[in-house]
């Protein structure tokens, strides 16, 4: 009986290892994440990004917000023949550095201060389903910023925070 107990907990701190190097593989391209953003870094924000998967998960979310605004009948079929376009040339334009820069100070990330380490941003992000990680703001909190492992690379692939902070320089 003590040894199955023995196995099982040797089982289980070799998996948690795992979860634990995996979260720190998926920190390091996180914090580069942040340089490319902190830095308007368009070329390494985009090494980062999956841009389509984003893409998607932005444009879900304003036909979502859509839906929930109170349209009248002329209004809301305006907004199904226009939607789809709409949201793909505002989803475009909000998949940049500067506008991810607002969001990054949302959570605590400001220009003036340094970025934290890989150890302090793996502690903030947890498993989610299908393999993802996601950075939360506060240990318990909600997911806010979703990350894919592609080609061996942690990419933001959703964004479910409030799209209110996704706000690029005004011009």
């Amino acid at each position: 009986m003590i040894r199955k107990i023995a196995t099982l907990a040797v089982l289980a701190l070799t998996l948690a290892g795992c979860a634990t190097a995996s979260r720190l593989d998926a920190a390091g391209d996180v914090h580069a994440l942040l340089v490319a953003i902190r830095d308007n870094d368009r070329a390494a924000f985009d090494a980062r990004v999956d841009r389509p998967a984003l893409k998607r998960s932005i444009e879900s979310r304003l036909s979502a917000e859509a839906d929930r605004a109170n349209l009248n009948d002329g209004a809301r079929a305006i907004a199904a023949l226009l939607g789809p376009t709409v949201a793909d040339l505002v989803g475009e334009a909000l998949i940049r550095p500067d506008v991810f820069r607002a969001a990054a100070s949302y959570y605590g990330y400001k220009p003036d201060q340094p970025l934290p380490n890989r150890v302090a941003i793996a502690g903030a992000l947890r498993y989610g389903p299908q393999g993802q990680v996601c950075a939360t703001k506060k240990k318990d909190g909600p997911c806010l910023l979703v990350f894919n492992h592609i080609d061996g690379t942690w990419k933001l692939s959703g964004f479910e925070g409030d799209l209110s902070d996704l706000r690029g320089k005004r011009r």
